[in-house]
């Protein structure tokens, strides 16, 4: 099918219902790993993993993730997004029961990229197959309850992975992508039609080699500089630069091709690349600060995973409000006053991390998660729509791999980044308290909060365990002070890049859902 059929709309519902189940998917596993985290980090409940496992655990699903994403776009607008969905879907089951049964942080990693081909596979299908069924406020609205998809997968991830720790071993939080993917299928093979575009891509097989090695390397050089607290070494700053180089050589390439899969000209539209440009700051805060929250309330407070799902809840919540809300709001109001607001808030409620300690009250947590939660969902929301509303029904797979491209490298940074800030400042915070341990006990002691609390009760020492609490809590302060400077550098870019810009002769109106629903 290369043209958009009238489809009845009660089946337009329940495709959208489909593709929703789909994307929670991906949401689900992603917040269910964020509460592993702490259980894969313990050497006796996990794997003993070290931060930087933890990181590419986490990484290398997102760098996949981030780097074949273009390439599932044109794939889909060549064999279909239907054929495309499909096949990322029976990916992911299999490597999530890959990753269930791994022995080691290095199988785990493995499995973990593995799930990342399949995520890449099925989001731009999903948003294509969106674009395709759905015109004007009607596309704006489906595109919106993707929020509301993702602030459930944010909900129920965090209390379904605590009852699955409490009761069973950590593979269980993988186990359970297989049942949602059945369903899934179901669903597909039911109700979706193949939709593709009627002038294909051709595959662009340089362009992906280039944005996969220099995603890795500069995600490595990063991860690297907090396993060895330093900025300064070769290790650490040549991948760095070797991954910038490699990426602006992409770009480069990607400009001079005729038909490029990830077509950067896109990101010079002012809407599209203000959008997109936001959206990759934020993604990026909030992954930092995903990565040490579940540290903060499993390890240094000591809550069960499923207590800390709970608390962490009404972040879900609010995201799952906020993101139809947000679309509303700015039929009424405007793009650029709804989202650059909504971000605002968002940055200073990730930034409020400074005022956490190790006694603060647990109602300060749950406030801040829920109007966190409402203001990231009004913003992704918002400005995903107006985002794929801007974009020709023929650019539609090219567009959402473009716009997913640019959340997941925000993510790949978030993770490299927010991980490797708190353990440099962990390690710096934590050297007083390591003098006249022996080296088997300081090696381990100094590589995370987690290892630390082992090493104390092992050796009798209390207030070992007391400094690592303090030592993390001091990175964690740390860390939420960058975050909120790159959520509020996202606010600026939606303030500057969806300002109106009026012309003498044809006033040109400041962007809103409502004027992009009718391109």
């Amino acid at each position: 099918m290369t043209v958009p059929a009238t489809l009845p709309r009660s089946r337009q519902r329940l495709i959208l219902a489909v593709l929703l189940l789909s994307s929670l998917l991906i949401w689900l596993d992603n917040t269910i790993l964020a509460t592993a985290l702490e259980t894969l980090a313990d050497p006796v409940r996990g794997l003993g993993a070290n931060p930087a496992q933890l990181q590419w655990a986490s990484g290398s699903y997102t760098l996949v993730f981030a780097a074949l994403m273009f390439t599932a776009g044109a794939l889909g607008d060549r064999y279909g997004h239907r054929t495309v969905l499909v096949t990322g879907l029976i990916v992911f089951a299999a490597a999530s029961v890959w990753a269930a049964y791994a022995g080691d942080p290095a199988g785990l990693i493995a499995a973990r990229a593995v799930m990342g081909v399949g995520s890449a596979l099925i989001m731009p299908a999903t948003m294509a197959t969106v674009t395709w069924t759905f015109t004007g406020p009607a596309r704006a609205s489906a595109i919106g309850l993707f929020s509301t998809s993702a602030g459930v997968g944010l909900a129920a991830g965090p209390l379904l992975a605590g009852v699955l720790l409490d009761h069973f071993w950590w593979g269980s939080v993988f186990l359970v992508n297989v049942p949602v993917v059945a369903v899934a299928l179901i669903g597909i093979a039911v109700l979706v039609p193949n939709f593709r575009s009627p002038t294909p891509r051709p595959l662009d097989l340089g362009g992906l080699a280039l944005s996969v090695s220099g995603l890795a390397a500069l995600a490595y050089g990063l991860i690297r500089a907090g396993q060895v607290a330093a900025w300064t070494p070769v290790q650490v700053w040549a991948p760095i630069a070797a991954g910038l180089a490699l990426l602006a050589a992409f770009v480069i390439v990607e400009l001079r091709s005729g038909q490029p899969s990830f077509d950067p000209r896109l990101l010079a539209q002012r809407v599209f690349g203000g959008g997109n440009a936001a959206l990759g700051l934020l993604f990026l805060a909030m992954t930092a600060a995903g990565f040490y929250g579940a540290f903060y309330l499993q390890g240094a407070r000591g809550f069960s995973p499923l207590a800390a799902g709970l608390i962490n809840s009404p972040a879900a919540v609010g995201v799952i409000i906020g993101g139809p809300l947000g679309v509303r709001l700015v039929r009424r109001f405007s793009l650029r006053a709804v989202t650059a607001t909504a971000l605002t808030v968002g940055a200073l409620c990730m930034g409020s991390a400074v005022f956490f300690g190790l006694h603060t009250p647990i109602i300060w947590n749950v406030t801040l998660a829920a109007a966190q939660g409402f203001s990231i969902g009004m913003v992704i929301g918002s400005v995903t729509s107006a985002l794929m509303s801007t974009l020709p029904l023929d650019r539609a797979g090219a567009g959402s791999a473009v716009t997913n491209t640019v959340r997941q490298t925000g993510s790949v940074l978030g993770i490299a980044l927010g991980g490797t800030i708190m353990a440099i400042t962990y390690r710096t915070g934590i050297q007083a308290a390591l003098t006249g341990l022996p080296d088997v006990a300081r090696e381990p002691a100094q590589v995370s909060a987690e290892q630390a609390r082992h090493v104390a009760a092992a050796i009798n020492r209390p207030d070992l365990s007391h400094a690592a609490d303090d030592a993390f809590i001091h990175a964690m302060h740390v860390g939420g002070v960058w975050t909120m400077i790159f959520a509020l550098a996202g606010a600026v870019v939606l303030a500057f890049t969806l300002r109106p810009r009026p012309t003498p002769a044809t006033p040109e109106p400041e962007p809103s859902l409502a004027a992009a629903g009718q391109n």
